[in-house]
């Protein structure tokens, strides 16, 4: 990647024993940073402590994408050379006859040309997926034309791995399809977990109900853009990869009540941050559903959201400078150093930070 000096402030060296690289013992398990804008210094606490930390009559939302099992492993015809492809952006309910044309990350890549014929299978399952390659993008990517002959989820859901993210230096285990998904998922579609989500076990929900939060949802289907390093273009445009986008009515209604009474609105993760305030744009939370490109950065000003649960994140990512728009720059960093003398668990699997 090309150097970019409006980057610099965002990097920071984080010590490799602290990427997380499976979840706690127990969905929720997690040390929570509290960052109070209103308090000089973070406070640490456990995940556990939520509801005790939490403005009284928050409104919590939530992103509900379900991630599908977009990383698939297998062969080309007629030879025993491995292949793995990672799916981009997961296909639709329905596939269309001639099978759908799906951009992936392929490798090895010498072995992956136009006119190949694969097959995907997975151990655990007697299904298989054959596909073709169609076409190689000048940036390496492949579009390969998969032949579901099921549902693309129903399909995918027996051939295919759990898309862990790079960083995670293992293999899928069978344990990742139910850590790596939120207890509230509903709609597929997600190649990433929106992973501040992933702390919430249905025990923590129950407690936050008793406690009188209330709860919304969205859905933006995560897809694999959110690992993509930042580019000149990004910087230049003020835009990222497009990911899509729904803000339904009753959420958008949940939060006109809220805010008609002085109730602060509090994001679960980065992903459910850029719904709302894309939904927001026009100057009013709207509901509907479409394609978002949004890049939060500081000197956004925010229309929606007050608060925000969400992980510790990349260095030099768009996630950092989003968490940086909301609570400071150099108040966000000092967290993140602190996070790294108290040995913190950084990333998917790895601990919280709630912003209040």
């Amino acid at each position: 990647m090309d150097f970019l000096p409006e980057m610099a402030a965002y990097m920071f060296d984080l010590p490799p024993e602290l990427v997380a690289q499976s979840p706690p013992a127990e969905r929720g398990r997690s040390r929570l940073m509290v960052l109070d804008r209103a308090k000089p210094q973070p406070s640490s606490r456990m995940f556990d402590d939520l509801p005790q930390l939490l403005p009284p009559g928050a409104l919590l939302v939530f992103n509900n994408v379900r991630v599908s099992q977009a990383r698939l492993l297998g062969r080309r015809v007629g030879s025993e050379g491995q292949i793995e492809a990672f799916i981009l952006e997961p296909p639709e309910a329905e596939a269309p006859a001639g099978g759908y044309d799906l951009w992936c990350l392929a490798r090895p890549g010498r072995r992956v040309k136009p006119g190949a014929e694969l097959l995907f299978e997975h151990p655990r399952s007697a299904e298989s997926l054959g596909a073709e390659v169609l076409e190689i993008h000048p940036d390496g990517r492949r579009l390969i034309r998969f032949r579901f002959h099921d549902s693309p989820e129903k399909v995918l859901e027996a051939v295919g791995h759990v898309p862990l993210p790079f960083y995670i230096k293992r293999p899928d285990e069978p344990e990742d399809r139910e850590r790596y998904q939120t207890v509230y998922n509903k709609h597929p579609g997600a190649v990433a977990a929106p992973t501040a989500g992933l702390h919430f076990s249905q025990k923590m929900l129950k407690r936050l109900r008793d406690n009188g939060f209330q709860m919304a949802e969205v859905t933006l289907k995560v897809s694999a853009g959110t690992f993509a390093p930042l580019s000149r273009e990004h910087l230049d445009t003020g835009r990222l990869h497009r990911e899509h986008i729904s803000v339904p009515s009753e959420t958008a209604q949940a939060i006109a009540r809220a805010k008609a009474e002085g109730r602060p609105v509090v994001a679960v993760g980065t992903t459910t941050v850029r719904s709302l305030e894309w939904a927001a744009l026009s100057g009013k939370l709207t509901a509907g559903e479409g394609w978002g490109d949004l890049f939060i950065r500081p000197g956004f000003t925010f229309k929606v959201i007050d608060g925000l649960v969400t992980n510790f994140h990349l260095p030099g990512s768009s996630l950092l400078m989003l968490v940086a728009a909301l609570a400071g720059q150099e108040r966000v960093l000092a967290a993140y150093a602190q996070a790294i003398r108290e040995s913190y668990r950084f990333y998917s699997y790895g601990d919280a930070m709630l912003i209040l």
